[in-house]
């Protein structure tokens, strides 16, 4: 990326700001005074607000105008967060230690950056399908569907259906190079389709792009394989499983949950076992001191 050069940034600023400087004041009187290179743009009781802190903020090829339209948006939103800081600093409660808030928030960041560094640099993200297994096994009653899922086939194809006799062939077919034809089809023709055996889905969102009352919660298990059509669009759907609310939801369901846990967990261990060793190294150095 081009970098502007210092001295063309302070020329095509100070256009923007003689621009804005002249339709406030009509220019009068600007034109004989040279202007200092950071400008004063508002002030706010004790607080001010140059030009040197908008730096950055205007985006490469920005015309002198569109330059004072920023700097106007900029000082009026300045302003006003102003003025609520100082009325915020008058209603100071006298029981808010600021500084000790301003300490705690401090030593916070300081500790989550260096956490994140050690964790980085740790912490081992590869999950073994074997561990994901025997977590799924000790923790799948925590895994309750709160609605059915399937799985299933689907597709969606608006009218006129262009090689209808194809799609009814493809679809009804179980050899393999029929299903690739099919998918090929999807690609080119479908405005939906699910095609991945494998894969469960909400009951609900199948359900969204169908006509309504077609596919429910309630009906799902007796809709086995079926097409129909309406005004706009003809459907194909087929049901390989249904599982119900409160069933133990399928390890593929909920692996990418069960990974984050897997993770959050080790970073848990880690993040303890690096404090604990920290502990140890600093007592044996004699750099801790009790006096309780």
């Amino acid at each position: 990326m081009r970098t502007r050069k210092p001295i063309l940034w302070k020329l095509f600023i100070g256009g923007a700001l003689a621009l804005l400087m002249c339709s406030a004041s009509a220019c009068s009187g600007m034109m004989g005074e040279e202007e200092t290179a950071d400008q004063l743009l508002a002030k706010v009781h004790n607080k001010t607000l140059y030009l040197s802190e908008m730096d950055g903020m205007f985006p490469e090829g920005t015309t002198g105008k569109d330059s004072s339209l920023i700097i106007q948006i900029h000082s009026n939103r300045w302003i006003r967060e102003a003025l609520l800081l100082h009325e915020a600093e008058q209603n100071i409660p006298s029981d808010l230690n600021i500084d000790k808030l301003v300490r705690d928030y401090r030593a916070s960041l300081i500790r989550h950056n260096y956490e994140k560094i050690l964790v980085e640099q740790l912490l081992d993200s590869t999950i073994a399908m074997k561990e994901l297994q025997d977590f799924y096994e000790r923790n799948k009653l925590q895994y309750q569907l709160e609605t059915p899922i399937i799985r299933c086939y689907f597709v969606k194809v608006p009218l006129p259906v262009p090689q209808a006799n194809d799609l009814r062939k493809f679809w009804n077919s179980r050899e393999a190079a029929d299903f690739e034809k099919l998918v090929s089809y999807c690609q080119l023709h479908a405005d939906a389709y699910l095609l991945e055996d494998s894969v469960w889905y909400k009951v609900e969102d199948i359900a969204q792009e169908m006509p309504k009352g077609t596919v429910t919660v309630d009906n799902v298990a007796a809709k086995q394989d079926f097409s129909q059509r309406d005004g706009d669009y003809q459907y194909y759907f087929r049901v390989f499983e249904v599982k119900n609310r409160k069933d133990i939801a399928p390890l593929s369901y909920i692996e990418g949950q069960a990974r984050k846990v897997i993770l959050r967990n080790r970073k848990e261990k880690l993040l303890e076992e690096k404090i604990e060793a920290m502990y140890q190294r600093e007592l044996r150095r004699n750099n801790i001191k009790t006096y309780y």
